[in-house]
Order: structure tokens, then C-alpha cells, then sequence
């Protein structure tokens, strides 16, 4: 599908048609924005997504037949370029850190403003990861909750420890490079070093084991 004016193209997939057809309304009236597709459910959009040009997908985690999980899972392989955020309810913790491993890139709750929206698609779309304020601080608090007494064994050193929660707050690296004095190629290799020995595979991955591991504080 086409991409006039080098526009975002955005899947929605969500089995509640008002607020899909709430959020493609809204969506419309940036001009940044492309909406290329619908699904009710994963299959649905399995389906639709090869031919659909998308670049960004709004995806729901509970839905009948195949589930957000199941479909973020399906359409990287299909398409590895492809971003996905995760729209999320209260009470879906527990599959914030499975959406993670299959590849989600940024999480929003049902409930944001269109702005937070918004920005979380520029974000993505631009390599970044996004998570919601108030899901960061529920996701914190059940964490706490549930702590265990092991200490990660992350080997991470003094100046990576002070990277991390930069990475967490979403900077980019030269934003990082700004704020410390130091060099962005600098920075480039802490990022790297970070990931390596935390095991994470991208920079949602890392905050999530950031939090969990009481690394940074939100």
C-alpha cells in the first residue's frame, strides 16, 4: 500500500469496534498519520497484514480466537520491521513481560490521551521504545510487591549503571552522550555492553529488567 507524504502506517487490531473506530478517527486527524488496516482479532489480522504496508500496529492483548500474544509472535516473522505497541488494560500485567519477548516495542493503556498515543507511534516508528507512565509505576508496585531476595548477576559497571536509567527515561544516545560529557559512540558501546550481559534483546526488554530487578527507580 501506498505512503503518501511519507505518512506512518498504523494497523489497528482490537476486538471492541467503538474504540477502534474512536481511535482511527482521532489518528486521522494527524497528518502524520496513515491508517492501512482493522482486525478484531489476530487471525484476522494475520490475514490482512502482508498486503497492508503496515509499519506500526496498535495491538489489543485479549482477544477472542488469536490473542496479541499469539499475533505479535506471528506477524514478526512475517514482517521483522514491523512495531508493535501493545494496548493494555489494568490487569494484564502478566503479559506485559511475554509481549516483550515476542517482540512488542512500546505499551500504552486503553486510557491515555491521544497525545501520549501519538507520541508513542512517533517514538516507535523511530526505532524507540515507549511505555506508559502509569503502567511503569502499577508494573513497579506489583513488582515490589513480589520481590525476591536475588540479586541479578548482571556484572553491569559504575558508568553503566548510569546509563541504564537514561535508557529507561527513553533518550536517545546522543541525548545520553549530552547530559553525561561524554561521547555518543561512547554511549553506543554502554548500550551494547548493557545488553549483552543483561541478555536483553532490545530497549523494551531492558527496562522491563531494569524494573524488575529494582535497577531504576520510576
Amino acid at each position: 500500500m501506498s505512503n503518501p507524504g511519507n505518512k506512518i502506517n498504523i494497523f489497528l487490531v482490537d476486538d471492541h469496534t467503538l474504540f477502534r473506530n474512536g481511535l482511527k478517527g482521532l489518528l486521522g486527524l494527524n497528518d502524520s498519520f496513515n491508517v492501512v488496516g482493522e482486525a478484531a482479532d489476530g487471525r484476522e489480522f494475520i490475514a490482512k497484514l502482508p498486503d497492508s504496508g503496515a509499519e506500526v500496529v496498535l495491538m489489543d492483548i485479549d482477544m477472542p480466537g488469536m490473542n496479541g500474544l499469539e499475533a505479535t509472535a506471528k506477524a514478526l516473522e512475517i514482517l521483522p520491521s514491523l512495531k508493535v505497541i501493545t494496548l493494555s488494560m489494568y490487569g494484564d500485567e502478566e503479559y506485559y513481560f511475554r509481549m516483550v519477548e515476542a517482540g512488542a516495542k512500546g505499551f500504552l493503556l486503553k486510557n491515555s490521551e491521544i497525545n501520549e498515543v501519538t507520541a508513542a507511534i512517533e517514538t516507535v516508528a523511530d526505532g524507540g521504545s515507549w511505555f506508559s507512565q502509569e503502567l511503569l509505576q502499577g508494573l513497579v508496585g506489583n513488582m515490589k510487591a513480589a520481590t525476591h531476595s536475588e540479586e541479578p548477576d548482571e556484572g553491569l559497571s559504575a558508568r553503566e549503571l548510569e546509563v541504564l536509567p537514561l535508557i529507561c527515561q527513553g533518550m536517545s544516545n546522543q541525548e545520553i552522550a549530552d547530559k553525561l560529557f561524554i561521547s555518543k559512540r561512547t554511549v553506543d558501546k554502554h548500550r551494547a555492553n548493557i545488553l549483552l550481559k543483561t541478555g536483553c534483546k532490545n530497549t523494551a526488554s531492558l527496562v522491563v529488567y531494569a524494573i524488575k530487578n529494582s535497577l531504576v527507580e520510576i
